[in-house]
């Protein structure tokens, strides 16, 4: 058996201590790449029937979007928002059974997402504006906004802010940012590592992280608001929707999906409840 000598140890420890003092360093960089740069997923299929590619004007961002419009005069405007790391096309299914019902329907590439600009998620500081935009160009009447995750957290922001906001359907959203980065935050980055991420993300996105609270602005939300969360999530839980939940001013509904995890409950029976919830609010 090989004896490591006292020299070799010295080293080893030296070597060690030199990755460490590395990873420390690039730690917050890593972590707020993380926090700011999610994956772009090219759009790779075609508008659903009756709707056709459009262009919206953002927050200093060029939006790429889907836009249909019903048969006739519409009973609303549904714009559907999606999750982090995802695109438009998710929305196709959605787009193309409310446009059949009567509906106007929109869904667009948020932000650093898809083929839209923008280099940054913000999670709702400059989303919330780049909606806004979009609802400049929509007919006049109703508008409901049905987020998923990221989507939800951006939709419940902007109903606090905007009176053409109708109600809204938000699925899987988080409480608040902080929360939420702290709880997602990888095994190994300690609590100064993550404050340290967010930092530096708040510069370099030049936004504050304590302001991107859907909680906070369910406060201010008088519309009717119905949440949807996934019992079984584990990347966001429901307990998120829950604080949301006991913060919203106005009427409320949480529907909470037996079995589902992140990203699956927008799913099954849950879309017979929320078609039943819009047609509510939208006789």
């Amino acid at each position: 058996m090989k004896i490591l000598t006292r020299k070799k140890l010295k080293f080893i420890g030296g070597v060690t201590l030199a990755l460490l003092g590395s990873l420390a360093i690039y730690l917050p960089n890593i972590g707020a790449a993380l926090i700011l740069y999610p994956i772009r997923r090219p759009v790779s299929v075609a508008p659903p029937v009756g709707c056709r590619e459009v262009t919206f004007q953002g927050e200093g961002v060029i939006l790429k979007g889907w836009q249909g419009h019903a048969d006739g005069s519409p009973k609303a405007t549904l714009i559907y928002l999606h999750g982090v790391s995802d695109n438009r096309a998710s929305a196709g299914g959605f787009l193309d059974h409310f446009r059949r019902r009567g509906f106007d329907v929109v869904a667009y590439d948020s932000r650093a997402h898809g083929e839209s600009g923008g280099e940054a998620a913000t999670f709702g500081c400059f989303e919330k504006k780049d909606l806004r935009h979009v609802l400049d160009t929509l007919r006049p009447g109703p508008v409901i906004l049905v987020g998923s995750s990221l989507g939800a957290a951006v939709a419940l922001q902007t109903a606090a802010l905007d009176p053409r906001i109708t109600a809204v359907v938000a699925a899987e959203s988080f409480s608040d940012l902080r929360t939420v980065v702290t709880e997602r935050a990888p095994f190994f980055f300690a609590a100064g590592a993550i404050e340290k991420s967010i930092q530096l993300a708040e510069q370099k996105g030049n936004f504050q992280i304590d302001t991107i609270s859907p909680a906070m602005a369910a406060r201010q939300i008088k519309v009717p608001v119905l949440l949807i969360h996934g019992a079984e999530d584990k990347d966001t839980p429901p307990e998120h929707s829950r604080r949301i939940l006991d913060a919203l001013a106005g009427p409320k509904r949480m529907i909470l999906v037996p079995g589902a995890g992140h990203n699956q409950s927008l799913s099954g029976s849950a879309w017979q409840d929320i078609e039943a919830w819009i047609d509510e609010m939208i006789p």
